[in-house]
C-alpha cells in the first residue's frame, strides 16, 4: 500500500452557506466516510483545519506574515490515506462528502514520498 494525502479546499468559507441541519448532515456523512476508511484500514489520519491562521514568507532575511484570507480559496482539511495506487486514491477521494455539500470543493490527491532514494532516509510516521 502507498500513502496519499488529500488536501481539501473550498472557495471562501463555503460551509457558512449551509443551514444548521445541512451542516449536521455533512458532519455525519464525513463521520461515516471516515468510519468506512478506518474499517478498510485505509485511513491514517483525517482532520479539519480551522479557518484562522497565518501565511509566512521569507524573502532574503525578511519575514512577512499575513492572515489567511477568508475571501479566497482555502484549505479546510486533509486526509492521509493508504491506497494501492493513484487510481484507487482518486476513487476514494471522489466518495468524499465534501463534493455533495460544497459545490466549490476541490480535493488535491498527492502521493507521499516516504523514503529518499539517494540516502535511504525513511521519513518518520506514527502509523
Amino acid at each position: 500500500m502507498k500513502e496519499f494525502m488529500f488536501y481539501i479546499r473550498n472557495e471562501k468559507d463555503a460551509k457558512k452557506s449551509l443551514t444548521p441541519d445541512e451542516h449536521l448532515a455533512f458532519i455525519k456523512k464525513c463521520e461515516m466516510y471516515i468510519g468506512a476508511l478506518k474499517s478498510e484500514n485505509k485511513l491514517i489520519a483525517a482532520q479539519p483545519i480551522v479557518r484562522e491562521g497565518v501565511v509566512l514568507k521569507k524573502t532574503g532575511n525578511d519575514w512577512t506574515q499575513e492572515d489567511i484570507a477568508s475571501d479566497k480559496e482555502m484549505q479546510v482539511g486533509y486526509y492521509h490515506i493508504l491506497a494501492n495506487d493513484l487510481d484507487e486514491a482518486i476513487s476514494i477521494a471522489k466518495a468524499n462528502p465534501e463534493f455533495e455539500f460544497v459545490p466549490s470543493a476541490t480535493i488535491e490527491v498527492r502521493p507521499i514520498k516516504t523514503k529518499e532514494i539517494e540516502t535511504g532516509f525513511v521519513y518518520p510516521t506514527k502509523k
